[in-house]
Protein backbone atom coordinates (compact mmCIF):
# COMPACT_ATOMS: atom_id res chain seq x y z
CA UNK A 1 0.00 0.00 0.00
CA UNK A 2 1.42 3.07 -1.20
CA UNK A 3 0.37 6.36 0.21
CA UNK A 4 0.14 9.26 -2.07
CA UNK A 5 1.26 12.56 -0.81
CA UNK A 6 -1.31 15.28 -1.15
CA UNK A 7 -0.16 18.75 -1.69
CA UNK A 8 -2.39 21.59 -0.60
CA UNK A 9 -1.73 24.99 -1.96
CA UNK A 10 -2.79 27.87 0.28
CA UNK A 11 -2.64 31.37 -0.91
CA UNK A 12 -1.29 33.83 1.65
CA UNK A 13 -3.96 36.39 0.73
CA UNK A 14 -6.78 33.96 1.60
CA UNK A 15 -5.15 33.06 4.93
CA UNK A 16 -4.88 36.72 5.93
CA UNK A 17 -8.52 37.44 5.04
CA UNK A 18 -9.72 34.36 6.91
CA UNK A 19 -7.67 35.29 10.00
CA UNK A 20 -9.04 38.84 9.99
CA UNK A 21 -12.65 37.62 9.72
CA UNK A 22 -12.12 35.09 12.54
CA UNK A 23 -10.68 37.79 14.83
CA UNK A 24 -13.53 40.20 13.98
CA UNK A 25 -16.09 37.46 14.64
CA UNK A 26 -14.59 36.69 18.05
CA UNK A 27 -14.55 40.39 18.95
CA UNK A 28 -18.20 40.75 17.88
CA UNK A 29 -19.27 37.75 19.96
CA UNK A 30 -17.39 39.02 23.04
CA UNK A 31 -18.89 42.48 22.59
CA UNK A 32 -22.42 41.06 22.44
CA UNK A 33 -21.81 38.91 25.52
CA UNK A 34 -20.53 41.84 27.60
CA UNK A 35 -23.28 44.18 26.43
CA UNK A 36 -26.16 41.90 27.36
CA UNK A 37 -24.68 40.19 30.40
CA UNK A 38 -26.34 41.40 33.68
CA UNK A 39 -24.26 43.23 36.26
CA UNK A 40 -22.52 41.16 38.92
CA UNK A 41 -24.64 42.81 41.63
CA UNK A 42 -27.80 41.64 39.91
CA UNK A 43 -28.81 45.25 39.34
CA UNK A 44 -29.50 46.83 36.04
CA UNK A 45 -28.48 50.41 35.44
CA UNK A 46 -29.26 52.61 38.41
CA UNK A 47 -32.09 55.05 38.03
CA UNK A 48 -31.29 58.68 38.66
CA UNK A 49 -32.01 59.73 42.22
CA UNK A 50 -35.45 61.17 42.66
CA UNK A 51 -35.55 64.58 44.19
CA UNK A 52 -37.04 64.61 47.64
CA UNK A 53 -38.51 68.12 47.52
CA UNK A 54 -39.76 70.62 45.00
CA UNK A 55 -37.38 73.55 45.37
CA UNK A 56 -38.97 76.64 46.85
CA UNK A 57 -40.08 78.53 49.94
CA UNK A 58 -42.85 76.95 52.02
CA UNK A 59 -44.50 78.37 55.10
CA UNK A 60 -46.97 77.28 57.75
CA UNK A 61 -48.93 79.64 59.99
CA UNK A 62 -48.89 79.03 63.72
CA UNK A 63 -51.41 80.57 66.10
CA UNK A 64 -50.51 81.19 69.74
CA UNK A 65 -53.10 82.93 71.93
CA UNK A 66 -54.72 84.75 69.03
CA UNK A 67 -51.42 85.90 67.49
CA UNK A 68 -50.09 84.28 64.35
CA UNK A 69 -46.66 83.97 62.82
CA UNK A 70 -45.22 81.93 59.98
CA UNK A 71 -42.53 79.28 60.00
CA UNK A 72 -40.78 79.52 56.64
CA UNK A 73 -38.72 76.63 55.24
CA UNK A 74 -36.50 77.04 52.15
CA UNK A 75 -35.58 73.81 50.33
CA UNK A 76 -33.88 72.78 47.11
CA UNK A 77 -34.33 69.36 45.48
CA UNK A 78 -32.49 67.39 48.19
CA UNK A 79 -31.70 69.72 51.09
CA UNK A 80 -33.33 71.85 53.72
CA UNK A 81 -31.50 75.16 53.40
CA UNK A 82 -33.18 77.58 55.80
CA UNK A 83 -35.78 77.74 58.57
CA UNK A 84 -36.99 81.13 59.78
CA UNK A 85 -39.79 82.82 61.66
CA UNK A 86 -41.69 85.38 59.57
CA UNK A 87 -44.40 87.90 60.37
CA UNK A 88 -43.76 87.55 64.08
CA UNK A 89 -45.11 90.37 66.23
CA UNK A 90 -43.54 91.89 69.31
CA UNK A 91 -46.43 90.50 71.35
CA UNK A 92 -45.48 86.93 70.44
CA UNK A 93 -41.75 87.49 71.11
CA UNK A 94 -42.58 89.07 74.46
CA UNK A 95 -45.02 86.36 75.55
CA UNK A 96 -42.85 83.52 74.23
CA UNK A 97 -39.20 84.52 74.76
CA UNK A 98 -37.95 80.96 74.15
CA UNK A 99 -39.46 80.80 70.66
CA UNK A 100 -36.46 82.13 68.74
CA UNK A 101 -33.73 80.28 70.73
CA UNK A 102 -35.74 77.05 70.40
CA UNK A 103 -36.00 77.52 66.64
CA UNK A 104 -32.26 78.20 66.41
CA UNK A 105 -31.48 74.97 68.30
CA UNK A 106 -33.94 72.90 66.25
CA UNK A 107 -32.89 74.34 62.90
CA UNK A 108 -29.20 73.57 63.53
CA UNK A 109 -30.06 69.93 64.18
CA UNK A 110 -32.30 69.77 61.12
CA UNK A 111 -29.55 71.22 58.90
CA UNK A 112 -27.18 68.51 60.10
CA UNK A 113 -29.62 65.58 59.90
CA UNK A 114 -31.76 66.88 57.01
CA UNK A 115 -34.73 65.45 58.88
CA UNK A 116 -37.05 66.35 61.73
CA UNK A 117 -36.76 62.87 63.22
CA UNK A 118 -34.93 62.41 66.55
CA UNK A 119 -34.52 66.10 67.28
CA UNK A 120 -33.36 66.80 70.84
CA UNK A 121 -34.73 69.79 72.68
CA UNK A 122 -34.35 71.21 76.13
CA UNK A 123 -36.89 70.37 78.80
CA UNK A 124 -37.46 74.10 79.43
CA UNK A 125 -38.94 74.68 76.00
CA UNK A 126 -40.41 71.26 75.25
CA UNK A 127 -43.85 72.46 74.12
CA UNK A 128 -42.47 75.39 72.15
CA UNK A 129 -40.10 73.04 70.36
CA UNK A 130 -42.90 70.59 69.61
CA UNK A 131 -45.03 73.38 68.07
CA UNK A 132 -42.11 74.49 65.90
CA UNK A 133 -41.26 70.94 64.79
CA UNK A 134 -44.89 70.33 63.82
CA UNK A 135 -44.92 73.55 61.80
CA UNK A 136 -41.65 72.60 60.08
CA UNK A 137 -43.03 69.13 59.30
CA UNK A 138 -46.12 70.71 57.82
CA UNK A 139 -44.02 72.98 55.60
CA UNK A 140 -41.86 70.03 54.50
CA UNK A 141 -44.98 68.04 53.60
CA UNK A 142 -45.97 70.87 51.28
CA UNK A 143 -42.48 70.72 49.73
CA UNK A 144 -42.48 66.95 49.09
CA UNK A 145 -42.21 66.06 45.42
CA UNK A 146 -45.08 64.02 44.03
Amino acid sequence: MEKKTKIIVLHMKELIYTGIFVVLGIILILLLIFMFMPDKDGKEEEEPAMSEYVAGVYSTSVMLNGSTFDVEVVVDENRINSIQLKNISETVTTMYPLLEPALENISQQIYEKQSTKNIAYEEDNKYTSMILINAIDSSLEKAKSP
